[in-house]
């Protein structure tokens, strides 16, 4: 039964994210606002899209939620993981979204304090964002040439 809600629950999330299913409830919205002339704007015509909205956001939360739930579990096993396959990346950090909030914040000034210590502080001091061909062009210019040794020219035999 938990398969079948998670397929469930991902697909109305994006069923729900598409334009097409917004450009349907506003649809709706409006051909119910048009109809309050024909019934007299009582409060039954008003009471239908007050019940009608306050379903369907309560039991969109939830779906939502679960797929954002989801989401942010299989994000954080990926990172996980990449932090555990390099080998210059401290692992105290896999699992840190356990953590209450005021750990998180102290986690966070600390690698922020530990970047300005790397970085330097200021405007100036941001790390640049280059592409791997500008990485590697970068510290291609960077090396000490090598003296290249000489082509060994045809070799002659004295007979």
């Amino acid at each position: 039964m938990e398969k079948q809600f998670v397929k469930f629950a991902t697909t109305t999330a994006k069923v729900t994210g598409r334009s097409w299913t917004f450009m349907a409830c506003l649809a709706v919205v409006l051909i119910w606002a048009a109809s309050g002339p024909l019934f007299g704007f009582s409060q039954t015509w008003q009471l239908i899209i007050n019940t009608g909205t306050t379903i369907v956001t309560f039991l969109m939360v939830f779906l939502i939620q679960n797929t954002q739930n989801r989401d942010g579990e299989a994000i954080h096993a990926k990172l996980d993981e990449v932090i555990h396959a390099l080998r210059s990346a401290d692992e105290r950090f896999i699992g840190i979204e356990h953590l209450t909030e005021k750990d998180l914040d102290k986690i966070l000034r600390e690698v922020e304090q530990r970047a300005g210590r790397i970085h330097g502080d200021g405007v100036d001091a941001l790390p640049v964002v280059a592409t791997r061909a500008e990485d590697l062009a970068q510290r291609t210019r960077k090396r000490p040439s090598t003296p290249k040794r000489k082509a060994a020219g045809p070799r002659t035999t004295k007979a």
